[in-house]
């Protein structure tokens, strides 16, 4: 097991690692939220300036590891008002273009520090 850190993706609020690639091929990315990696703040209150660096922080770790945006097999994402999932929707579909990893959307009461959204991932090479 290895455990995957970079400066380019929020530094973790917790006891846990930005990312671990088990067995050397199966990369597991924790839930990233959208705070700026240089300034450990919100980015905005926006849902979808939120998405968008989410899944900016899930792709650094993702390229830290030697991955690619291609190698994400599966996304969770995690929102705390399931109304402003055709926003957040937009965002992920351009983010991933042709590549559609299988995904889950789920609403859920809070999320750490306040966000209106929190992205997951796998990637596997």
């Amino acid at each position: 097991m290895k455990f995957i850190h970079t400066e380019k993706a929020p530094k973790a609020v917790g006891p846990y690692s930005q990312g671990v690639l088990a067995k050397g091929e199966t990369l597991y990315v924790s839930g990233q939220i959208p705070f700026v990696p240089e300034t450990m703040t919100l980015v905005s209150n926006d849902i979808k300036d939120q998405t968008k660096q989410s899944l900016h922080n899930v792709l650094a770790i993702v390229e830290a590891a030697g991955y690619s945006k291609n190698d994400i097999v599966r996304c969770t994402v995690y929102m705390t008002d399931l109304s402003q999932f055709t926003q957040m929707n937009e965002i992920y579909q351009e983010f991933f273009k042709d590549h559609k990893p299988a995904r889950a959307a789920v609403e859920v009461s809070r999320l750490p520090k306040d966000v209106s959204v929190e992205i997951d991932a796998i990637a596997v090479k």
